[in-house]
């Protein structure tokens, strides 16, 4: 499996929001979602702000595919359910990175939305 990079990890930390384009299960891209996304480690997360298994999050979920992008930078990634261990780490990063929107991030970091922390991997080219 591949690995994120130094520079991709640097440049998602210091994006504000990315864009999602889960796959649909015909095998386009569905329109991009502007989500935020923490780092936790070398790994990265993403978590619903509404619903779990609604909009980009259900067809991401469905897919286990999607691609993202920030300014200079785009990567296709497959997408997992987190392990339930490094909630408490995702919470952290999410608190530490958009701290300044308190009310946002006491929501998604409550239990209704915890459990819908999807972890991204970077795919191999080709």
């Amino acid at each position: 499996m591949a690995a994120w990079t130094e520079d991709e990890l640097h440049r998602v930390d210091a994006a504000q929001e990315i864009d999602i384009a889960p796959v649909r299960r015909n095998g386009a891209l569905r329109r991009p979602t502007p989500i935020w996304i923490v780092r936790a480690g070398d790994d990265l997360y993403v978590r619903a702000a509404y619903e779990a298994n609604k909009g980009w999050h259900g067809v991401a979920r469905t897919s286990g595919q999607a691609r993202i992008s920030i300014t200079g930078f785009e990567r296709d990634v497959s997408i997992e359910d987190a392990d339930e261990a490094v909630l408490d780490q995702v919470d952290a990063a999410y608190r530490q990175k958009y701290g300044g929107y308190a009310s946002i991030v006491d929501s998604i970091t409550d239990a209704e939305h915890r459990v819908t922390t999807l972890r991204l991997a970077p795919r191999e080219a080709g």
